[in-house]
């Protein structure tokens, strides 16, 4: 599968019994449709967190394609935070992708990570 950003391939990483597409030149990861939920778990704060994700129609940023169907991604705002955190959705549900940063970010904001368990996994894995 190639990296939405940089259209390298990506490599495939387990990350807590979960397979993710990294991209070693730009940081990314996507995550398959349901990979989030099973890395997160099955919690009420994880269904809080994907049901604040809104589609954010007036952003300006670069719409990427799909590394599955190659479809223009949606620009999702994840929670209502200031400054806004967007991140890309296929439109078709295929998965979702994070730039470099974007996954921690996210589970701060959420406070979904007690113990700081998945940053210990990204930081491990994830260089930088």
């Amino acid at each position: 599968m190639d990296c939405p950003v940089c259209k390298n391939a990506m490599i495939v990483l387990e990350l807590a019994e979960v397979e993710v597409d990294y991209c070693t030149d730009c940081g990314g990861i996507w995550f398959d449709a349901g990979e989030l939920e099973l890395l997160l778990g099955n919690s009420q704060q994880t269904k809080q967190l994907l049901d604040s994700f809104k589609i954010d129609s007036s952003s300006t940023e670069k719409r990427r394609k799909c590394p599955i169907c190659l479809k223009k991604m949606q620009k999702i705002v994840v929670g209502p935070s200031t400054p806004p955190l967007l991140i890309d959705k296929c439109a078709r549900g295929d998965g979702l992708w994070f730039d470099k940063g974007e996954l921690k970010n996210t589970l701060d904001r959420a406070k979904l990570d007690k113990g700081n368990k998945i940053q210990k996994l990204l930081a491990d894995i994830f260089p930088g």
